[in-house]
């Protein structure tokens, strides 16, 4: 009986220990996220068009992520969606306000490189990385401090 108590103690600890462990993850990597979804809309909305495509590779980046998955699908489409509105409403307005909080990404190499080519990859899902998606990416990548050209754009 002590024994089955304590198992059940030591399970619910350590239930709550991943809980709390998922909560400082979210917390810290919350910029990263913003980041990475700002860019992926960016690059989603460059045609004018965003795909199922798009925001599935985009989710299933997410996913296989360590530092990231632990967002919930609903959490990242709403944020998603909030960042599409702002292209709805006008196409320069939306890529500024995204290039701004991706640029909250400068000083930081490897994510930054990471995003670029997470985007490219987004740019890319639906089988056609045309030039306005080029475009935006060089835009992402030159408000990092990347060379566009290290990513043959």
């Amino acid at each position: 009986m002590l024994n089955r108590l304590l198992s059940q103690g030591t399970a619910a600890f350590n239930e709550a220990r991943q809980r709390l462990g998922d909560e400082m993850k979210r917390y810290t990597n919350r910029k990263q996220l913003e980041a990475i979804v700002s860019g992926c809309a960016a690059m989603a909305f460059a045609d004018k068009h965003v795909s199922s495509e798009e925001k599935q590779k985009m989710y299933g980046f997410l996913q296989a992520s360590d530092e990231l998955k632990v967002f919930k699908l609903d959490e990242v489409l709403a944020y998603f969606d909030s960042v599409v509105k702002k292209f709805e409403f006008d196409f320069d307005i939306g890529l500024a306000e995204a290039l701004k909080t991706i640029s909250k990404l400068n000083g930081d190499e490897g994510a930054s490189k990471l995003l670029v080519r997470v985007c490219i990859r987004i740019g890319g899902s639906d089988g056609n990385f045309d030039d306005n998606e080029k475009n935006v990416a060089r835009k992402i990548a030159l408000e990092l401090g990347l060379n566009p050209a290290e990513f043959d754009l």
